[in-house]
């Protein structure tokens, strides 16, 4: 998993390529369809999403004020799918979410010189990360 980065005021994945060892691929389109939407959703896990709450309660009570990636901000996705006929198929479920957030972490560091630990890498954490 490779990630480039743009960053500014924010950190935005431009794009991301994965290569994927599946074995045997029996369809070719729907474990590309499978890796490009774990990658979707975990940069939005690594960039945006979580509950917000204060001390009395959970702020985060509609999507309208649940932060997530919007459409604009996906990146385009690369997948190279390595196909290794005559050997086990494996399972690709979910084994985007892992290397994903490895990548934009390692690509922020490339960038920045930062090593931001903590979910999700907004502003805030970025420049907490920088002191």
């Amino acid at each position: 998993m490779i990630a480039e980065v743009e960053a500014g005021e924010i950190l935005r994945v431009k794009r991301v390529v994965a290569a994927v060892d599946a074995g045997q691929v029996v369809n070719p389109e729907g474990l590309t369809n499978q890796i490009e939407g774990g990658i979707v959703q975990a940069i939005s896990w690594t960039l945006k999403e979580q509950v917000l709450w204060d001390r009395d309660r959970i702020l985060s009570r509609s999507w309208e004020s649940y932060p997530i990636l919007r459409f604009d901000e996906t990146p385009d996705v690369e997948v190279l799918i390595l196909s290794r006929p005559g050997e086990p198929g494996l399972g690709v479920g979910e084994c985007a979410a892992g290397p994903t957030a490895a990548a934009v972490a390692n690509a922020l560091f490339k960038a920045m010189g930062v090593r931001a630990r903590d979910l999700p890498l907004t502003p805030e954490r970025i420049a907490r990360a920088m002191e």
